[in-house]
């Protein structure tokens, strides 16, 4: 699923994929393709260019505007995280618990973001010749870093959830995935031939491409008011308002890291959306972490 195509300018523009991948083998008759709707059709893109699962019989997918939708990928691929953590309670050690939850997670998504985020440290390491280090195939240190940094702070987040970690974990794949959408609307594509510049080609504006998220958000805080009321958060009765403030928490880092990253970039590339995917969700995942440890002292006092 995955694309290393090179880019106008000779590189690797790999955070977000190369533009449309191939169309499956069998494709659906096109008066049933034209017969879904727009939306339906660019989230079956979305799909296929986000994850490594199985693609739809049906629709025929779009890629006009599939950025909209990468949120909802994202929490299907943090559920199902999340669901394995459930399956895994209390049958092994915490330790491999987490590494397998964490190898499922890139495995899932291809490691798509994963490598975005190493060629982005390896550009913020090598100053002027940051374009020229980001395109780079190659790993230098700072990507070796980055990656290991983030799989630590992942697994700090994680041993200290426990089992509020099922849920947490689509809370920052969500988080995670708007993360690059404050990037495509408060920052300009540093490669305006690059191959993932086709995120901005059919923009409509933050709120507008927002608005499949917030769907989301309901039914996400009912899944933490079911797990917060049976983990007893803080004082009796308050639980399940803790679990829900500890899914909300990532949305600070949604907003921190792209900006941030926009600043010392001079503006966004591929490579840099994966690198805002990343730092969002281990930073997520660090806060729900931070709260429910607050919650617990509380409890206990």
């Amino acid at each position: 699923m995955r694309s290393n195509a090179p880019d106008s300018k000779g590189g690797n523009d790999r955070g977000h994929r190369h533009g449309p991948p191939a169309q499956p083998m069998s494709q659906p008759p096109a008066a049933k393709s034209a017969a879904a709707p727009a939306w339906l059709r660019d989230l079956a893109g979305a799909w296929i260019f986000y994850s490594v699962l199985p693609a739809w019989p049906w629709p025929e997918p779009r890629f006009r505007r599939i950025a909209r939708f990468a949120p909802w990928i994202g929490a299907v691929l943090g559920g199902l995280q999340g669901l394995l953590w459930w399956c895994l309670e209390g049958r092994v050690p915490t330790l491999a618990q987490v590494a397998l939850v964490l190898a499922a997670g890139l495995l899932l998504s291809g490691g798509l973001h994963m490598d975005g985020a190493m060629d982005t440290a390896d550009g913020l390491a090598a100053g002027d010749r940051l374009l020229e280090a980001m395109e780079d195939s190659r790993v230098g240190a700072a990507g070796t870093q980055a990656l290991a940094l983030l799989l630590l702070l992942r697994t700090a987040a994680l041993a200290t959830l426990g089992a509020s970690a099922a849920v947490a974990l689509p809370w920052a794949a969500l988080w995670g995935r708007v993360a690059p959408l404050v990037a495509m609307a408060r920052f300009p594509y540093l490669r305006p031939g690059g191959s993932a510049a086709f995120h901005r080609e059919h923009w409509a504006g933050l709120a507008v491409e927002l608005r499949p998220t917030a769907l989301l958000v309901v039914p996400l805080i009912v899944m933490s008011l079911i797990q917060g009321a049976g983990a007893g958060w803080v004082l009796p009765g308050s639980g399940a308002a803790m679990a829900v403030l500890a899914g909300l928490a990532g949305l600070l880092p949604a907003l921190v890291v792209p900006l941030w990253l926009g600043r010392r970039l001079g503006g966004h590339s591929g490579d840099s959306y994966g690198a805002c995917v990343e730092w969002t969700e281990a930073l997520a995942l660090l806060l729900s972490a931070a709260l429910s440890l607050g919650g617990t002292a509380s409890a206990a006092s």
